[in-house]
């Protein structure tokens, strides 16, 4: 019989113990063993040795010290395990749950009192059981890969599922469970990846739109005519879908991948307004891929839009395959892509140990092992904090002397209380060897130039990001680093119209850029997510323009003669 997880109430108080432990019991008891106990008891208890410690509950004084001291520890040997602090109603000012937070001492809170607990008790306790079972190793999947764990496509494979909160089985074909998968599956290994799904359906070495259509999403919406057309389903992206779908536009969204965007991989997003306690990027992409799918939105993944055409009122977008969608409207929301480092030992080991972003889907092969993140933005800071929770080592490697003008301050204060974590300052990657995937690295030290060779397992690279707008340059105007002009920042000589570019509106009327892609924009989900909004708004507008010269009335904005 498999060990059940354990949530922990670690409280001297009799009272308070018991009754938050019974409460607790009252809902999780039939997945949950739920413990109370003092503080002295835990060390007596030999509690979850085997690394089944889902929750650990703390008052805010123990009689062996404070709680945010004792949760701190628990970290050291159950690093998987959500740790949360009770704190008491009244007490806003000076209140050490938010340092603790930001030092990364505690994961979470619960009030006292936590009444009505199906407000301030039940949701908040289930938020933090489902992000521990994202550490586990689900007990049912939808999908079994069986593949060599250091291969470009089998980390393609295993990321895009990871991003869109697909629970998988992964197994090296060598393995006992590799041998058993295969054989379950009717393959004899000879090529790889093996994907299995839980309909029956066995894929070897799919492409992308194989999976995309195996997992139930369209891959082909050709000859079909729409309102909006949106590219890129980054925040900024799905914000537009949602809105534009909920407003009665028939709205379709395309993407090369996954939903999600950059965003999509960060472990936890915690200054997004209205999540207090965090929320991964995932887990935000597939909410509003959920909200937007109810609204009626279409998707059309795994094709990437190669070229834009302008017919008349409608705009074209070409696709991979071949296939045309037609909008009135269109939003371009293709984000940015990771700079590459351009060292060839490094770009040899891409997809074998070394990755650009997309630290989430590798964590788990990463325990007991040296990880290294190159990059001082907020992105490499969450992948580093990430990567600590299993991680014997994790060292960031920044070019400059600090992470102070690049990094969030929560996110370096974080940082810097982690033990296993350290920043490397004057730093870059000179080499990276190995046979098959990454053994190891060479530091080169850009005050002395000197060269020091490291063990790592793994190397994440977030050294900024480019524009993914070169399709575009024929149609669209942008700036010298491939980012597209906007409203007042269009040229007039670039603009056809006598009346002025709106707000998001590009050098073609129309046409809207929003989120990273867009000159002078702000890089932060919040804003991107409110510039999905607005674009939609003035979508609206330029749909009443093409209404009104539909019905036979005069359009003020008049082409230029």
């Amino acid at each position: 019989m498999p060990v059940r997880p354990t949530i922990a109430v670690v409280a001297d108080d009799a009272g308070l113990r018991s009754q938050l432990t019974s409460h607790l019991a009252r809902r999780f008891d039939r997945d949950f063993d739920v413990a109370g106990l003092t503080s002295v008891g835990v060390q007596q208890s030999g509690l979850a040795d085997d690394g089944r410690l889902a929750v650990v509950v703390a008052a805010p004084e123990l009689d062996a010290g404070s709680g945010v001291e004792f949760l701190a520890n628990v970290r050291r040997d159950h690093p998987l395990a959500r740790r949360i602090l009770l704190v008491e109603r009244g007490r806003w000012r000076d209140h050490p749950i938010r340092r603790a937070m930001v030092l990364g001492q505690v994961d979470g809170y619960l009030f006292v009192p936590w009444e009505p607990r199906e407000v301030w008790l039940y949701p908040p306790m289930s938020e933090y059981l489902a992000d521990w079972s994202r550490t586990q190793r689900p007990e049912l999947a939808a999908v079994t890969i069986v593949a060599r764990r250091w291969h470009d496509r089998s980390h393609q494979l295993r990321d895009m599922l990871s991003r869109a909160s697909i629970p998988f089985h992964f197994h090296e074909p060598d393995s006992e469970q590799g041998r058993d998968a295969l054989a379950r599956l009717g393959r004899d290994g000879s090529r790889l990846p093996v994907v299995g799904f839980h309909s029956g359906t066995v894929l070897v070495d799919p492409t992308d739109v194989q999976l995309i259509e195996t997992l139930g999403f369209r891959s082909d919406l050709s000859d079909l005519d729409f309102d909006l057309a949106i590219v890129g389903a980054g925040p900024a992206g799905m914000s537009a879908a949602v809105y534009g779908a909920s407003e009665g536009l028939r709205t379709v969204i395309i993407d090369p991948g996954v939903p999600g965007g950059q965003a999509g991989t960060s472990s936890s997003i915690r200054n997004y307004l209205g999540h207090p306690r965090g929320i991964s990027g995932a887990e935000l992409a597939n909410r509003a891929v959920e909200q937007a799918w109810l609204f009626g939105a279409e998707f059309l993944l795994a094709q990437e839009a190669v070229q834009l055409r302008v017919d008349g009122d409608y705009r074209e977008l070409e696709m991979t395959s071949g296939a045309v969608v037609r909008s009135r409207a269109v939003v371009i929301a293709t984000g940015v892509g990771w700079r590459r480092l351009g060292v060839p030992g490094v770009e040899d080991l891409v997809g074998y140990g070394v990755f650009y972003g997309a630290a989430g889907s590798e964590a788990d092969a990463l325990r007991g092992e040296h990880a290294f993140v190159v990059g001082g933005g907020n992105s490499a800071g969450q992948a580093a904090v990430h990567l600590a929770k299993v991680a014997a080592s994790v060292t960031v490697v920044i070019r400059g002397e600090s992470l102070a003008s690049s990094m969030s301050d929560y996110l370096i204060r974080e940082l810097d209380a982690l033990e296993n974590v350290r920043v490397r300052p004057h730093t870059e990657v000179a080499d990276a060897y190995g046979a098959g995937h990454l053994k190891g690295l060479v530091l080169r030290s850009r005050l002395t130039r000197d060269l020091e060779k490291v063990d790592a397992a793994a190397l994440f690279v977030m050294i900024g990001a480019d524009p993914f707008t070169e399709w575009l340059a024929p149609v669209l105007a942008r700036d010298s680093d491939g980012y597209l002009l906007t409203g007042s920042d269009v040229e007039p000589s670039s603009w056809p119209l006598s009346r002025p570019p709106r707000f998001l509106e590009t050098s073609t009327p129309g046409v809207f850029a929003v989120g990273d892609v867009r000159h002078g924009a702000t890089r932060r989900v919040a804003p991107s997510v409110g510039s999905g909004a607005i674009a939609v708004q003035l979508v609206h507008e330029h749909l009443a323009e093409l209404r009104a010269v539909d019905e036979g009335g005069i359009r003020q904005d008049v082409l230029d003669e």
